[in-house]
């Protein structure tokens, strides 16, 4: 059932009408739910009327302890299972409504063994389409990356930029994006991708290449150490929350778009040098930056254009860098608390 939302903000889409699904008794699957973004995206997906929650996730990045408080929820189910199984994917998608698709290995992981990459973030990519199809799921919201887009040939990148991806990572979501697009013109694949800048926010791990930046100066901070950066912090990066990203996914699902991609960040350029001296300053701190030799970097420059994600799924971030940088910090200091009660 689809209800009509009237436009607002500028003259121009004064008079534009929206149709925005509800999610009333529906049945959802999270594919990589126990992540990073996919516990987010769980946990708003409770604020909605929805039935049934499975998150299918073989626990390789995600945890229990991400869904500790979704599970307390009698709609929420977690199976520890793998998108390289067929079978299984194929019978607990039959009988659900919608699919969101997170699983992947991460970046440096991919760098690092390609044919693992391949196998989880391609096959296993093709796998969920796959069964998306045969058990008529009615829209399949696809996490691709900004990785597609590479190194930025003009700032801010709009969805239009070209596919200058090096990685192998950013090969697969290119794969992947291709895929949904292949089924959609071939079977009709009802589908939207969304194109990540960078996330951060609590429950983020240190296998982020951009973001675990905010962490390891966090932990030499709590150590009484000079955070540290490679190269001279001039790389630039667009930081989005990842209870923003949540919220985009929501409203990816709830639109009547299929069969397009949406830039998912701030449009907000910030340099590595100017995050952390912001977590200095949030923290107080009086510890100096320590510059050390540029390591291994995919890519130095990568701001998107927020304009497509505004204009089709009414999204734009709500959370400001410092408010989630602050966020952050709470979130870490109470595991530090956790870690040091347990020891």
């Amino acid at each position: 059932m689809y209800i009509l939302i009237k436009g607002g903000g500028s003259k121009q889409d004064e008079h534009k009408e929206h149709l925005f699904m509800e999610l009333k008794n529906t049945k959802i699957v999270v594919i990589g739910g126990a992540g990073f973004t996919g516990s987010h995206l769980v946990d708003q997906l409770l604020k909605e009327p929805v039935k049934e929650i499975v998150v299918y996730d073989n626990l390789t990045r995600g945890t229990e302890d991400n869904l500790k408080n979704a599970l307390r929820d009698k709609r929420v189910t977690l199976l520890k299972e793998d998108i390289l199984f067929t079978d299984v994917l194929n019978t607990v998608l039959k009988g659900k409504d919608y699919v969101f698709h997170l699983a992947a290995l991460w970046l440096k992981h991919c760098y690092d063994y390609p044919r693992a990459a391949f196998e989880v973030n391609v096959r296993g990519t093709f796998n969920v389409i796959e069964a998306c199809l045969k058990n008529k799921i009615k829209k399949l919201i696809y996490s691709s990356s900004a990785s597609v887009y590479g190194n930025a040939l003009e700032i801010p990148m709009t969805e239009d930029h070209p596919f200058n991806n090096r990685t192998f990572y950013g090969a697969t979501k290119v794969a992947g994006e291709q895929m949904c697009r292949a089924f959609n013109e071939r079977y009709g694949l009802n589908h939207v991708g969304l194109r990540y800048m960078n996330i951060y926010g609590s429950r983020q791990d240190y296998k982020s290449v951009y973001t675990s930046v905010i962490m390891k100066v966090l932990d030499r901070l709590y150590k009484n150490k000079p955070p540290q950066i490679y190269g001279d912090g001039s790389q630039s990066y667009d930081f989005i929350h990842v209870a923003d990203v949540a919220r985009a996914n929501i409203l990816a699902l709830k639109s009547n778009k299929t069969d397009e991609f949406y830039n998912i960040g701030a449009g907000t350029r910030t340099t590595i040098k100017e995050l952390v001296k912001l977590i200095l300053k949030i923290t107080n701190s009086k510890q100096k930056i320590q510059y050390l030799p540029q390591g291994l970097t995919f890519v130095t420059h990568r701001i998107g254009s927020t304009n497509k994600a505004e204009k089709d799924l009414r999204f734009k971030t709500k959370i400001q860098l410092d408010e989630g940088i602050e966020e952050v910090i709470k979130w870490r200091d109470s595991q530090v608390s956790k870690k040091l009660l347990n020891n």
